[in-house]
């Protein structure tokens, strides 16, 4: 089953089991006044999800394997509500006032934004193990079958001939991870910052479209046919190769980043609403065993080291043409990968980068 029709049937059963809601920015102050009223006692209780826009389909399952965990845990009916977009802009939304129990984004930058409009208390990122993210991903390159244009790394990027679809860094997570994995690059190359920003210009010109989050820019690619290669989060790339048998191909660059998506309780809405516990264990629950192994399925890397070992591939090549039937398809051996730490921490990036009047504008504002 492709995975649209395998999400279409999970959002159904989802719909019936847990409530769930799909859609950019979207929740309910109705349900939210239900659960508010009902989180104290027995009955049943809500709680919103706000997330970015690649999670659809891992919040669709892990909704359901969670209000299983919950009723068999407490007695109580849980129901999530989720709400997808680009995370920069789904922060933007809790912060000015999309309820939201929990937010699971694509970065701790963007979760930043929501406690900087204190709805969430300091130090949320030891509230859970590995900083608060219990999945992490990579950045890859999406080409179409048999790499027509050849592209291997991020120096074919500048070519003339070679368009490229990336979401927009102003709105998007994953946007900023292809941004800092293509400048690690080039740094690594031995450019200066000059020079780097002078390549990072000539990426950006061949873009032919800045989505406003990565599920809209893999439509484009895949559906809409635009572009000769797209930067996509792994899970992004291999839900491709699932869905279109053949026709694409996952290429991974020399070097890439660890991209940490960050989950985080909003303190305020929970307090008022008398749902902490639902929520912290929510949270909670997407580092045990069942859940892990969920986000592998779905191409996400667990954080549990041995269950990250069960779908970690020995293979040599840098293109994958298709998807392994062993289920090994975590790559660690053949790219090096940098983390945000390289950049100072998301405050400093944010700042230097994208910030208004940061780099980013900077060099797009000049295509």
């Amino acid at each position: 089953m492709n995975y649209k029709k395998k999400v279409t049937a999970i959002l159904l059963a989802s719909a019936l089991s847990v409530g769930l809601l799909s859609g950019c920015g979207s929740s309910s102050s109705e349900n939210g006044s239900a659960a508010g009223s009902n989180a104290a006692g027995n009955g049943p209780v809500e709680i919103t999800n706000v997330s970015y826009d690649p999670t659809r389909e891992l919040y669709a399952a892990y909704n359901e394997i969670f209000a299983e965990y919950w009723k068999e845990t407490t007695g109580q009916d849980v129901t999530i509500t989720q709400s997808h977009g680009g995370s920069g802009k789904q922060a933007l939304e809790v912060a000015n006032g999309l309820e939201a129990d929990v937010v699971t984004l694509a970065l701790e930058g963007d979760v930043d934004a929501v406690k900087d409009a204190g709805l969430i208390e300091d130090g949320y990122t030891s509230e859970f193990d590995n900083d608060s993210s219990p999945y992490t991903s990579s950045i890859v390159f999406l080409v179409r079958k048999d790499n027509p244009k050849d592209i291997q790394d991020w120096d074919d990027l500048l070519r003339d001939d070679v368009g490229i679809i990336t979401p927009n860094p102003k709105t998007s997570g994953g946007a900023r991870w292809n941004y800092l994995a293509a400048w690690y690059y080039f740094e690594k190359q031995g450019q200066s910052e000059e020079q780097i920003e002078e390549s990072m210009k000539k990426l950006y010109q061949n873009v032919l479209v800045l989505d406003s989050g990565a599920r809209a820019s893999t439509t484009s690619f895949v559906e809409n046919k635009q572009g000769d290669v797209l930067l996509a989060w792994e899970n992004e790339a291999f839900l491709s190769l699932e869905e279109y048998p053949g026709e694409y191909e996952i290429v991974i660059p020399s070097v890439s980043i660890l991209c940490q998506p960050t989950v985080a309780i909003v303190d305020e809405v929970v307090d008022e609403r008398g749902t902490r516990d639902v929520a912290t264990e929510y949270l909670s629950y997407l580092y045990s065993d069942d859940a892990q192994r969920l986000e592998a399925d779905n191409f996400y890397r667990p954080s549990n080291e041995d269950i990250l070992a069960e779908y970690t591939s020995d293979i040599d090549s840098n293109t994958i043409t298709e998807l392994p039937e062993d289920g090994k398809w975590i790559i660690t051996n053949n790219f090096e990968l940098t983390n945000i730490d390289h950049f100072g921490g998301w405050t400093e990036a944010t700042e230097k980068h994208f910030s208004d009047g940061g780099i980013f504008d900077s060099i797009y504002e000049e295509k």
